[in-house]
């Protein structure tokens, strides 16, 4: 159980974090534009990038068990500098944020009403195959799902042995719930996520989870 919520807490502190995947889903959330297609595609591509690492990592740990020591401190370096870094952009604020803030902005000046709020009947809706084309391309053309899912999930799965599974289901769980919660949730919160406060919250919460894992993965090797 531990293994399923440590996946679940690292999964959502690395899916939350600014970037564009999350700009695009919150973006057709709030247009009400393929929101489902889109979802799935994020989170399916998740799970697969997840499952590979968690495979592929296993089975070098099995081959040599000292790489667990070193994906511990690994994944404790990059946690911590992960960690500090949102804890600066929380403590400063940022230029992604206020892009973040922008696009969400348009985005929703664009498919709501001034007054009533409410979406309009006048908004062009885009074809399904572009939306689809532009959240592939966004996923599996940005190299940091490559290190966010494959490199340091798979190496903090490994950390946790036969577990090391339950560990993934919990990752790929975050990922389900974060893109559902954002893409049909976005009517609902757009204007609270479109201001830079607001991902400065997120920042500070993402901030305390990762140098708090990052913590958590040396204090067997310290201790032991």
């Amino acid at each position: 159980m531990l293994s399923l919520l440590a996946g679940l807490g690292l999964g959502l502190s690395l899916i939350i974090a600014i970037g564009a995947q999350n700009v695009f889903v919150l973006r057709q959330g709030i247009r009400r534009e393929h929101v489902l297609g889109v979802v799935v595609i994020c989170a399916v591509s998740d799970a697969v990038l997840i499952i590979a690492g968690v495979a592929g990592l296993g089975f070098l740990i099995a081959a040599a068990p000292w790489l667990v020591v070193v994906a511990r401190w690994a994944g404790a370096l990059f946690l911590l500098t992960y960690g500090l870094l949102a804890a600066r952009r929380a403590w400063r604020g940022g230029e992604a944020g206020l892009e973040t803030a922008d696009a969400v902005g348009a985005s929703a000046s664009a498919s709501a009403d001034p007054a009533s709020g409410r979406p309009t009947s006048t908004l062009t809706r885009t074809r399904l195959a572009p939306v689809v084309l532009t959240v592939l391309a966004i996923t599996w053309l940005n190299p940091h799902v490559y290190l966010d899912t494959v490199l340091m999930l798979g190496s903090i799965a490994a950390t946790h042995g036969e577990d090391r599974w339950l560990f993934a289901a919990g990752a790929v769980a975050a990922s389900i719930l974060w893109f559902t919660a954002l893409g049909f949730g976005a009517r609902y919160l757009g204007r609270w996520l479109r201001t830079p406060r607001s991902w400065r919250i997120l920042d500070a919460v993402i901030a305390v989870v990762m140098i708090t894992i990052a913590v958590s993965l040396v204090l067997p090797v310290l201790g032991g």
